[in-house]
């Protein structure tokens, strides 16, 4: 297995980031038991490693306004390099399309879209299916509740898949 060049310290960083988003550096620095500058160096280089892809918030949508999440499966007839690049051309041009994952076995993408009204969900489809992009079969599933949306665990994931980082 390659080495990652991370340390201890670094997984303890980027938990942190992971769980706290964007952090002053002296908030980062006492959260991982650093001072402040080298923990600030430290994340810099994370980031532009690219261990770090971005900041975000979590919005509670359902307090601004009323919106349908549909959870789509989709399964392409054709299995042409070209049929796979144009759908996913076409799936990153939409601001509906929130995630799209490309997967092996039955089907070949599972999306979720969230518009404001199924009939808003369902035009999106109708184009989807006009515009011919080989879909041959798809499915969707009405999102009734969150039960649960979290980033994983880095330190059990890495624990567990037997990684283990350098010495700090």
């Amino acid at each position: 297995m390659a080495k990652l060049g991370l340390d201890k310290t670094d997984i303890r960083i980027l938990s942190a980031v992971q769980a706290h988003g964007q952090l002053s550096k002296t908030r980062l620095a006492e959260l991982v038991n650093l001072s402040p500058t080298p923990c600030l160096a430290r994340l810099t280089r994370l980031k532009s490693e690219g261990f770090i892809l971005g900041y975000h918030a979590d919005i509670a949508l359902n307090r601004i306004v009323e919106f349908t999440q549909v959870v789509v499966t989709v399964s392409l007839s054709q299995h042409r390099k070209s049929d796979f690049e144009r759908f996913e051309a076409h799936i990153n041009a939409l601001d509906e399309v929130t995630d799209c994952i490309a997967t092996g076995g039955g089907m070949d993408y599972v999306l979720t879209v969230i518009t404001p009204t199924l009939a808003q969900f369902q035009a999106i489809m109708d184009t989807m299916l006009s515009e011919d992009f080989n879909i041959g079969r798809y499915m969707t599933y009405i999102v009734t509740k969150h039960v649960k949306s979290r980033r994983p665990n880095i330190t059990k994931l890495m624990s567990t898949a037997g990684v283990h980082p350098d010495k700090d």
